[in-house]
């Protein structure tokens, strides 16, 4: 496991900058996509599969259309690294940062060209990130997930990022570790997101062993594949359970043909959700 606890912070760029980069980049963007105004925060999840579409082609800069499309506060992505050889990381984060305020949470990368821990990478566009644990799963196959605790304008909340295993006993096993790494602190509201790589929401489901932490069968969409979705393998799981409010699948021409997941999207109440985590952590001082 790694651990840095190093505070990093960034802030967005002042309004007039704002204008200005939307103004350069208009016509970089697609048309028709409008982030609705609201006070919950966006949060989102979004397996790019190595930049590589439903046609076959390796394509960087759809993807970064898509998350421009998507404009969270706080994204997850999977697979970003290549699978072998140097494992480069694949997305341009300066563009990134340039065009959408998104800064990567910083990491220890397996391969110094990487961008992400065993493919997670987590962007987020304000904050300032306190606590950053590089989680190994247990499984067959290499896994790992990112568990990071930031400071948000809305408050404090940690959000794990993972990309769970193809074997339903690696699954089973590696919700359980996450769950071991959040119960030794509770004190955050909590979201765990990413490909689960479970489209089951009962007991059958390896994710049942995330209750009564996380609620495995709230709010599933399907997201996969991405041309006709059926499958929600990728969840956006809250705790305190209100925490989520509402939970959307991300469903453009360009996301469409850009992966072979559509991203998904949180909004999150991080104000009310931390004042239910105060009257939990209240009781259980009176019952003690």
């Amino acid at each position: 496991m790694m651990d840095s606890k190093k505070p990093m912070r960034h802030t967005r760029p002042s309004v007039s900058a704002s204008i200005f980069a939307a103004v350069r980049n208009r016509n970089k963007r697609p048309a028709g996509i409008t982030r609705v105004v609201r006070n919950d925060l966006l949060i989102a999840s979004y397996n790019v599969h190595k930049c590589v579409g439903i046609d076959k082609k390796f394509d960087p800069d759809r993807v970064a259309h898509v998350i421009g499309e998507i404009g969270a506060d706080v994204i997850a992505i999977q697979e970003a690294d290549k699978r072998f050889g140097e494992r480069t990381g694949l997305l341009d984060l300066a563009r990134l940062h340039r065009e959408n305020s998104l800064v990567p949470v910083p990491v220890t990368s397996l391969y110094p060209k990487g961008h992400g821990w065993h493919g997670n990478l987590l962007l987020f566009r304000e904050g300032v990130v306190r606590r950053v644990q590089q989680l190994v799963l247990p499984g067959l196959e290499p896994r790992g997930a990112l568990m990071v605790d930031i400071d948000l304008e809305a408050g404090p909340l940690r959000i794990i990022a993972a990309h769970l295993g193809l074997l339903r006993h690696s699954r089973q096993q590696q919700s359980e570790a996450i769950l071991n790494a959040v119960k030794a602190d509770p004190s955050r509201p909590t979201l765990l997101l990413g490909d689960l790589n479970e489209w089951r929401v009962g007991k059958g489901s390896s994710l049942h062993f995330l209750r009564p932490v996380f609620d495995p069968a709230k709010n599933a969409v399907p997201s996969f594949p991405s041309r006709f979705p059926v499958l929600a393998l990728d969840r956006v799981l809250g705790h305190p359970h209100s925490l989520v409010t509402t939970i959307e699948v991300h469903d453009t021409p360009l996301a469409r043909v850009a992966s072979d997941h559509l991203p998904i999207k949180a909004y999150v109440d991080l104000k009310s959700a931390l004042a239910e985590t105060e009257e939990i952590k209240d009781r259980a001082s009176l019952a003690r």
